[in-house]
């Protein structure tokens, strides 16, 4: 009877041997080619391409691409024999699983890196709202945009601008944007930035008003705007007297504003 259940017993361990589920065999490249080849035949049709990916997800995973351009594929051995030790001995569940984990930790890099992102675009349009509240105090008091005739040189554009510094600091330069748009049109005529080197600075308090001769050969210089358009001018950026920039709004641009907005959208931030 002992005998009989001990027969019993070594038949079952050999079914269940068996029937284990086959694994790869990277001892070499053809071993390997092989077996991956009749892994991916045991599963089901469905999962076959999850499989794929799978193994393309954890062998190129061990591939360092810059450290291999630069040493000039001195040691591709290397990368082939983690590659293969990767997968090795390993059931396609268990490849599937892997691939999970890989994907999983990836998109947790991902959003931690996006987050740290979001708060430096954050950052930087608080800094452009304090900014914008000291810039609106540099007043635009009158602007204006024509073209004069010169003769025999054709049409030079000119800036007439009169502006005030309301603000406690003295200004050397001022950078500007310029939108030359008609009220009836959606879009602007022309629009473009531009700035002024301020002889001698402009002090707290004083008003001070500059005719500016863009390059004719520049875009200014092709504006044809009918005589209803109207010169709109912000202030974007001031320097101090030293020359280094005292506030700005140019460091957070439309650019970064929708990049924000995508973000938060992709990464459900408020």
């Amino acid at each position: 009877m002992k005998v009989y259940a001990l027969l019993m017993l070594v038949l079952a361990v050999m079914a269940i041997t068996g029937c284990s589920d086959p694994t790869i065999d990277a001892s070499s490249e053809a071993n390997m080619k092989e077996s991956v080849a009749k892994v991916r035949e045991s599963l089901p049709e469905a999962k076959r391409t999850d499989f794929d990916q799978a193994v393309q997800l954890i062998a190129f995973g061990q591939i360092d691409m810059k450290s291999l351009f630069a040493n000039g594929g001195a040691d591709a051995g290397d990368v082939e024999g983690k590659m293969r030790d990767a997968l090795n001995g390993k059931t396609a569940e268990q490849v599937l699983a892997q691939a999970e984990q890989i994907q999983a930790e990836r998109k947790a890099r991902e959003k931690e890196q996006a987050l740290a992102e979001i708060r430096e675009l954050v950052a930087k349009r608080d800094k452009a709202e304090q900014a914008k509240q000291q810039l609106d105090k540099f007043q635009v008091v009158r602007s204006r945009f024509t073209m004069r005739e010169r003769q025999y040189l054709g049409k030079q554009p000119i800036i007439e601008l009169t502006v005030k510094n309301g603000t406690d600091q003295a200004i050397s330069r001022a950078y500007f944007s310029g939108t030359i748009a008609s009220p009836d049109r959606s879009v602007p005529w022309h629009e473009d930035q531009f700035n002024y080197s301020i002889s001698g600075g402009l002090e707290p308090g004083e008003e001070a008003t500059w005719t500016l001769a863009p390059n004719s050969y520049s875009d200014w210089g092709k504006v044809n705007a009918p005589a209803d358009a109207v010169f709109t001018v912000m202030v974007e950026k001031l320097d101090g007297p030293d020359g280094e920039a005292l506030y700005s709004t140019r460091d957070f641009s439309e650019r970064d504003q929708e990049r924000l907005a995508e973000l938060k959208q992709q990464y459900d931030v408020d």
